[in-house]
Order: structure tokens, then C-alpha cells, then sequence
């Protein structure tokens, strides 16, 4: 069995090595990852210009090979299957916090479970919540991982859906299947001024949302492991009656 794994916080980050390192219980791993930090870039593919795909003993995950791309998570899916073949499971992460509620659209680590489920490998987002701890600790997550990621590749996902999973910061009590919460980041526009007297501005915000049982942001908190699963069918079927009604047979 082959496994892609990506993530969105570059090739060097600790999260991909645990989670590319505790993979290889299940097959043969290989990393295509982003050379640099591409956090809430979404589901961006990079069309405008030329990429670079580079062999990268330095990520320290030999003998798994690691290949770096400039570009976005969605970018290494795509080469990953295009130059190394198409593999049999995407994981992505283990992501440096919480992939939560309404923010997951912002998110390049389910961005790269989003583009492998589009061509039609079964996909994972991992992500920890780090809360304040300076120190992180992926391997409870990671052991967790490959329990998630074996079930999969034995009874596989549905058509267009995908799995994310979050891990509370410390390690879980068990897991819950979860709805998506309302957590989002309540953004705010800081307007600075530069040398030259012009203004720039920072997009900033915090995290906000309620813990409604049963929800993703609630397991976490409970500490527990939130597993959701997410369907790349967004359409609003119940709502598509109204609008039949109101335009077809106008």
C-alpha cells in the first residue's frame, strides 16, 4: 500500500515526521510537503507560474522520501500522484493546531485531504490542538492516526468524503464522532502605515465558537478525539425544492 503525506506547515515541520514516520506501520510512505509554512492558504492550486519538486534528504525522515514543492498543500497532492503515482491513501498533517467548525475552508491541511478525495483517494486531515504549550507532543495523535488511517484502508470512505480529525492538546480519553461546531476566527483589519506614509493593513482574529455537545470544537475541549466526516458535495439539497418552485416554472 502507498501513502502521500502532506501537510501545510512545511516539509520541516515535527507533525509531518510523526505522522509520516508512524504511517509506515502500514505501508510504503511518501512525503510531498511545502517547502515553506502555507497555513490558511485553502484549497489554492498554484497555475500562474512554475513549480519546483525537490528531493529533501534534509527533512530527516530518511529512508521515507521527502519531496519539497513552492507551492500550496493542494499543489503536492497533485504532483505527488502526477510524478510519483497515485497512492492508495492521502494523510495530511499532523497540523500545528485545531482544524475546526467553519474555519476549515481556511485551512491548507484539509485542503490536502479535500484534493486527494477529488481524485479519488481515500483522505485524512490530522490536526493537534497546542493550546499554550511550548512543548508538543505528536505521538499519542500519531498512534491514534494509523488506528483511524488502518480502519480506512480496510473499509474504505464513501464518494467524496473525507475525514478530519482533531486531537486535544493532551492525549485523548478516547473518540467521539462529531458534527462541525461554529468555530471560526472572528476576524478583525489592523491598519498600520509604512515608511513612506502609506497604509497596509493585517488581517488578524481570534478564535471564537460554542462547544455544543456533540460538536468537534465541544470533543476537543472534552478531550477527547474529534473524527468528522466531510462531504465535497456542497450542494444545499433541501433547500433546492424552494428555488424549483420559485424559478422552473417561471
Amino acid at each position: 500500500m502507498k501513502i502521500l503525506v502532506t501537510n501545510d506547515d512545511g516539509i520541516f515541520s515535527p507533525g509531518i515526521k510523526a505522522l509520516a514516520r508512524a504511517m509506515s506501520e502500514l505501508g510504503e510512505v511518501y512525503v510531498v510537503a511545502p517547502d515553506v509554512e502555507q497555513s490558511a492558504v485553502g484549497h489554492g492550486i498554484t497555475v500562474r507560474r512554475p513549480l519546483r519538486f525537490k528531493h529533501t534528504a534534509a527533512a530527516g525522515l530518511d529512508p521515507i522520501p521527502a519531496y519539497r514543492v513552492d507551492g500550496t498543500p493542494a499543489d503536492c497532492v497533485v504532483l505527488g500522484v502526477h510524478l510519483l503515482g497515485k497512492p492508495d491513501l492521502v494523510v495530511s498533517g499532523i497540523n500545528l493546531g485545531v482544524n475546526l467548525g467553519l474555519d476549515l475552508t481556511h485551512s491548507g491541511t484539509v485542503a490536502g485531504a479535500i484534493e486527494g478525495t477529488s481524485i479519488g483517494v481515500p483522505s485524512i486531515a490530522f490536526s493537534l490542538d497546542i493550546g499554550s504549550r511550548a512543548e508538543m507532543d505528536f505521538e499519542p495523535g500519531a498512534a491514534e492516526a494509523v488506528r483511524i488511517a488502518r480502519w480506512v484502508t480496510e473499509h474504505g470512505l464513501p464518494d467524496k468524503v473525507f475525514l478530519n480529525v482533531n486531537f486535544p492538546v493532551n492525549p485523548p480519553k478516547g473518540v467521539r464522532i462529531t458534527e462541525l461546531s461554529t468555530h471560526h476566527y472572528e476576524d478583525s483589519v489592523v491598519e498600520r502605515v509604512d515608511p513612506n506614509g502609506v497604509p497596509y493593513y493585517w488581517i488578524a482574529g481570534k478564535p471564537t465558537g460554542s462547544e455544543d455537545p456533540g460538536t468537534d470544537l465541544w470533543a476537543v475541549r472534552q478531550g477527547y478525539t474529534s473524527i468528522t466526516p466531510i462531504s465535497l458535495d456542497l450542494a444545499a439539497h433541501d433547500f433546492m425544492p424552494v428555488l424549483r418552485q420559485a424559478f422552473e416554472g417561471s
